[in-house]
Parts: structure tokens; C-alpha cells; sequence
């Protein structure tokens, strides 16, 4: 397990291109044969991927969790956006298609991932926030997601929003969990921007195609830089940043909040006028 360490709203305003990917970005993820897992200072969220190949992957307590497992005291999301695969918890196996993801609560002991088939490897997203409260381990299927659509063509800017783990949905401490897709045609996801100073935020984009980009803004409205991504990166987004993006063709992604509350409406807009 990697520690990751970001920068406050004042040292990144210095940073040149290379440190601001260094602190901001993790691109390690979605290695065959792996877990990969990364501590953050964002509210000690943890950012991995499993991704099992001929034999299962366990997934371990590193030392820096000081646990005798890894949710002994955490709460774990896992969104499968590749083959099809299984999640055992405890002894109980979850099939998870593409697109289905799993909420696995506080105490669970044992946790491994394995793959159905060796040509088409799971890809499992992992995302896990200390937990303070035990809710139920819980497949989501991807289509009992809650389904929100916003923006329009007009403004390049038509997405579906798949909300999995949420206080309408699947419950948890304090993890929030779903993705985003943009329609064809449309490249900018979150605009206009916003901030949330109660709670820290993760992107990972995927189904970025090869040969295209995503150009992900961060920092204070008034002192905005910009990262390149390419496709199975993660962005970390401190609660005093603001993020968004636009791609050079549309995609996906991933998001993740943890924090003081789980309102997915609790955002401080930033009007398009005001960004620098």
C-alpha cells in the first residue's frame, strides 16, 4: 500500500505540471494479477483495483491500517467495470457483471476477488473510507441503480448519472459511490463546477478511448490548473478543490465522496464567469 499525500489550497498554486500529477493523480491502477491499493490523506479514503487473473486475489490489512483486517474498521466499495467475476465476503460469493458493484460493511473479515473468465478479466474499482457504523454487505445490480439524467446537447454536456451507494439507495456510513457516463457527443462532466467543503471527492475515469484525453480541472475557481488523463486514472480532489472535466470525446467515470454527509445535492456552485 502506497501513502498519498495531496497539497493544500496554497503550496499547489507553485507546483509545476510533473508535481501537481504526482499529487493529484494516481495511475497505477488496473494491473492483471494485482491489487493495488493507495492511502490517502482525503478523509483516509483508500483508492485500489483488483484485478484476478488465473488464481483468486485475497485482499490484505497492510500495516499502515493497523487492523487486523482490512474492514475492521472500514466500509468498501467495488464496482466491477470489466469481465464478469465474484466477490467473496465471509465465506458468501456475489457475482458481479460488468457494471455491478458491491457494498461491503464494517467487521467483514475475508475478502478475495476472483475473475469467470481468464480471457475476459474482472476489473474490480475499489474504494474504502473509515466506518463508524455497520450496514449489510449488499449487491447492486447495475440496473437497480438509481438513474438521474442531467445537462443537454446544447451545451456538450448530457450525462446519466448511475448512483449505487447513497442515502436513497444502498446504505453506508459514509461512503457515496456511483458513476457517470456522457452521451455521444457530449465531453464536459460537471459543469459547471462545483466545491464541497463537508466532504473530499475521487474521479476515476474509464471508457476513454486510445488516442484520447481528458483535460480535468482542480484547484480554487480563482486559480484553476488542469491535468491530463488518459483512461483507468484516479484524481484526487481535496474538499477545498473544485473538479470537472472535458474530454476530447465522450467517457466515463467513477465517483467516490466521503466525509461529513452524504447529501449528494450539498455542493457550493461555481458560476462559469468566475473561473481563472
Amino acid at each position: 500500500m502506497r501513502i498519498h499525500q495531496t497539497a493544500d489550497a496554497v503550496r499547489y498554486v507553485g507546483m509545476d505540471t510533473n508535481a501537481l500529477r504526482a499529487t493529484f493523480m494516481i495511475e497505477s491502477l488496473f494491473q492483471s494479477g494485482m491489487i493495488d491499493l493507495t492511502l490517502t490523506d482525503l478523509d483516509r479514503a483508500v483508492v485500489g483495483s483488483a484485478v484476478p487473473a488465473a488464481t483468486a486475489l485475497a485482499l490484505p490489512s497492510p500495516d499502515a491500517l493497523r487492523a487486523d483486517h482490512f474492514c475492521q474498521r472500514r466500509e468498501l466499495g467495488i464496482l466491477n467495470i470489466g469481465g464478469a467475476g465474484t466477490v467473496s465476503v465471509d465465506g458468501r460469493t456475489f457475482d458481479l457483471a460488468h457494471r455491478d458493484a458491491l457494498y461491503v460493511g464494517r467487521g467483514s473479515r475475508r475478502i478475495s476477488f476472483a475473475s469467470t473468465d481468464q480471457a475476459e478479466q474482472a476489473h474490480f474499482y475499489l474504494l474504502s473510507y473509515p466506518a463508524h457504523a455497520d450496514y449489510p454487505t449488499t449487491l447492486i445490480r447495475h440496473a437497480d441503480a438509481n438513474v438521474v439524467r442531467l445537462g443537454s446537447d446544447d451545451e456538450a454536456n448530457r450525462r446519466t448519472i448511475h448512483q449505487y451507494i447513497h442515502e436513497e439507495g444502498v446504505r453506508s456510513c459514509q461512503l457515496v459511490m456511483g458513476f457517470t457516463e456522457l452521451a455521444s457527443g457530449s465531453v464536459w462532466n460537471t459543469m459547471p463546477a462545483h466545491t464541497h467543503a463537508r466532504r473530499t471527492e475521487i474521479y476515476t475515469y474509464f471508457n476513454i478511448p486510445s488516442g484520447h484525453r481528458v483535460f480535468h480541472l482542480l484547484g480554487r475557481p480563482e486559480e484553476t490548473r488542469h491535468l491530463c488523463v488518459a483512461d483507468r486514472c484516479a484524481v484526487l480532489s481535496p474538499s477545498w478543490s473544485l473538479h470537472s472535466g472535458v474530454g476530447t470525446t465522450n467517457y466515463a467515470f467513477i465517483w467516490g465522496m466521503g466525509g461529513e454527509n452524504q447529501a449528494f445535492a450539498d455542493m457550493d456552485g461555481v458560476g462559469i464567469d468566475a473561473l481563472h
